[in-house]
């Protein structure tokens, strides 16, 4: 699993309709909690608290949370039941890929949260098995939608990748460029510049390495004294 797809699958829980069945983002809760458990044969060193969870391998642990994400499509209705379908493909790209890939195009076609957050998973895999136009197709449709589940910058980092691999380098440094130069320039509703994100920076370096010079062009803001401006003659 991608660690952008890993951080999309905790956040679309934590955006869950506060309107949602108690005993079902429970469930949610609990088995997002399993998926995240901490994967280790070693023992806990003395004197430090034990985890609630622990798994020997990431197969051990992908297969405990299938059965608890399960557990939440036999027992509830929508929308926690199309989310744990979600958690349940994602969670199987490790255990049996063709079955998770089949499962996250039919959720693909789905609206909503689900809908985005499978076809950018979906991307994610076709990528990392080497279907890198089936891969930037994808993430072309998601730069275009209106649909902020997964933001546009780590959508169009992720094209960026697949662009350079292809050989496409012009195409890629564009897209490098309006993530790392827009952030650069961002305000904040004061005025005062907004840090750049981790996203923007890689951005950055990811530019400065195909196109030096364009890169120089972004000057990341200054942080803001605590203490404000300081007296002329100090």
């Amino acid at each position: 699993m991608g660690a952008v797809a890993l951080a999309a699958l905790i956040g679309i829980f934590y955006s869950y309709n506060r309107r949602a069945d108690a005993a079902a983002q429970a469930a949610l809760g609990r088995a997002i909690e399993t998926s995240q458990a901490q994967v280790t044969s070693s023992p806990v060193p003395a004197g430090l608290p034990a985890p609630a969870k622990t798994f020997k391998t990431e197969r051990e642990r992908a297969e405990a949370s299938i059965r608890e994400f399960q557990a939440v499509v036999d027992n509830y209705g929508n929308p926690a039941e199309d989310k744990a379908k979600y958690f349940i493909a994602v969670n199987r790209l490790s255990i049996d890929r063709p079955a998770a890939i089949a499962e996250l195009e039919g959720l693909s076609k789905t609206g909503g949260e689900v809908g985005t957050l499978s076809r950018f998973a979906l991307a994610q895999a076709y990528a990392a098995d080497g279907k890198a136009d089936e891969a930037a197709g994808i993430y072309r449709e998601l730069a275009k939608s209106t649909d902020t589940v997964v933001s546009k910058d780590t959508v169009n980092f992720e094209l960026a990748r697949i662009l350079e691999k292809q050989g496409k380098r012009d195409e890629a440094a564009d897209l490098y460029f309006n993530i790392a130069k827009t952030a650069s320039e961002a305000k904040d509703s004061e005025g005062k510049a907004v840090t750049m994100t981790q996203t923007a920076r890689e951005a950055k370096d990811k530019l400065a390495a195909i196109n030096p010079e364009r890169a120089k062009e972004i000057k990341e803001p200054e942080p803001e004294s605590p203490f404000g401006a300081m007296p002329l003659g100090m």
